[in-house]
Parts: C-alpha cells; structure tokens; sequence
C-alpha cells in the first residue's frame, strides 16, 4: 500500500452522491478536506451538465449523468435530491441496488417505510436530517435507521462527522429535529441580523457590527458546547446585578423572544408532519 492510500482509511467503502447540490457538494468536500475518503472511493452524480463540469474540475472527482453507473461504482449510495424527486430516482436505480449496498436519505420528510416501499426490497437504509451549516463543515446531522447494521452505522456517521457533529435518534423524532436543528439556521441568522442592525443603530459601522455579532454567536453556541452548562446558567455570568446586560434581556422578555422562538419550532415541526411522505 502506497503512502497516498494509507491517508484514506477511516471509511472503507466506496461512495457515491446522487445529486450534487449544495449539500452533495457539502459532504464532497467535507468528505476529501477531512481525508476520511480517498477521491478514487468517491463520486457523484448531477442531471445538469454544467454541474458535473463544475464538480469534476473543483474536486477532482468523477461526477456521472447515469444514477445506474453510479450505483454500479459505490457501496455506499447518498440521495441528495429534492423530495419531490425521490420517488423518480428510486425507480431509476432499484434494479441495482442490492442487501450488499448501504442507502443514505437526506431527502427533507422522506420515511424510511417511503424508501423501502419505494424500493420493493429490503435494502439497508439510514435517514438523515442534516442542516446548512454543513456548508462550512459545523453542521447538525441526526441519523436514524429501521434496519442498518452497526457497520452501516458507524459509516453513516464518518460520512457526516466530514461535515460536523452526529447524533443518533428514533426516527419519530425527526419532524421535531426538523423544526429545530433543520430550521434553527434561520432563526439564528435572523438574530445576527437584529444584533447587526442594532449595532448599526447606535452607531457601529456595518462591517465591524456584523463581525461583533456572529463573533457573539459563535462564542457563545462554543462555550454552551464546551462547558456543558445550562444556557441560563452561561446568561447569568453575563448579567451582573445593576449591569447593563439585565435592562437588554428585559426588553427581549417584553418582547417574547423565548415565546416567539418556541412557536416557531413547534410550528415548523407541525408544517413537516404535513408534508411528510410515507406511503
């Protein structure tokens, strides 16, 4: 084995990546800057021209027109395409797909019990619910699965761990993962927003305010993290008795900031369970 090939040997499967969108090009490049994947074990797939132009030449990668050849080449097959084209996809691929393959859904409200009637066969299978901060390789990615192995697993969670952090659930649980990790970048990007503005109103320049406040951001969600403390525990080292922090939080509790962000998930976890496919 050459010194190249011993660099690659955290996931030992070949993997292909059925729709090379934002987050297929997340994981492709989470996947080789994070060294779990040799170029040669990876390739992906695009029904846009230009697009597997684009992914070829930036990745040094294979990216294929056929969804068949794909299969044909992977071990590991990841669907990154829309929900609405699931079923379509499905269809293409079912006669190549064997029990010796893993499926990986990241397809928004798509069961399980969806894939596998899909499919008509028991293919192994995960689910996956990453969020967009796969992008910058800090996503949240929950996994489930009805009937993966513990090898299957633990590959799923190489792959995303490329991109950020894993957890495993109950896949019951995945509309609320939704409303909460899958939604949460924008409520939180609607917070920076607010801070920069706010910043902006008191006179700070844009530029150094929008630094200020996603700076903010990221410390504190790092400090929750690292200090596995409860967020109100954090909040009140800030909130000095008589400071100025504690005249800020009551306006945001006039405000119902808590009250709005809780509505929030719970409505986006409703809206998921109606848009649901699982028969």
């Amino acid at each position: 084995m050459d010194e190249d090939s011993r660099r690659f040997e955290v996931i030992n499967a070949k993997v292909g990546i059925i729709g090379s969108g934002k987050i297929g090009e997340a994981l492709i490049k989470g996947l080789i800057s994070s060294k779990k994947l040799s170029r040669k074990c990876l390739c992906a797939s695009d029904v846009r021209e230009e697009r597997r132009k684009y992914i070829s030449k930036k990745y040094l990668i294979e990216c294929l027109h056929s969804n068949l050849e794909l299969v044909d080449k992977s071990e590991v097959v990841i669907l990154a395409v829309k929900p609405n084209d699931v079923k379509k996809v499905l269809h293409g691929i079912r006669e190549k797909l064997t029990d010796k393959h893993l499926l990986i859904s990241i397809a928004a409200g798509v069961t399980i019990d969806f894939l596998l009637k899909t499919l008509g066969k028991p293919i192994p299978i995960v689910r996956g619910m990453p969020n967009l901060p796969v992008l910058v390789r800090e996503g949240m990615t929950v996994l489930a699965s009805q009937n993966g192995t513990e090898e299957h697993l633990a590959m799923a969670r190489e792959i995303f761990e490329s991109v950020g952090k894993v957890v495993f659930m109950e896949e019951k649980y995945m509309d609320a993962v939704t409303g909460l990790s899958g939604s949460g970048p924008a409520y939180i990007f609607m917070v920076i927003e607010a801070l920069v503005e706010a910043g902006v109103k008191v006179g700070i320049p844009r530029e150094t305010s929008t630094l200020l406040a996603a700076q903010t951001t990221l410390g504190a969600a790092k400090m929750i993290l690292e200090t596995e403390e409860h967020p109100a525990l954090l909040r009140e080292m800030v909130t000095t008795p008589g400071g100025v922090t504690i005249d800020g939080i009551i306006q945001l509790e006039e405000g119902k900031l808590r009250t709005s962000i809780i509505n929030a998930v719970v409505k986006a976890t409703e809206r998921s369970r109606e848009l649901v496919l699982n028969d």
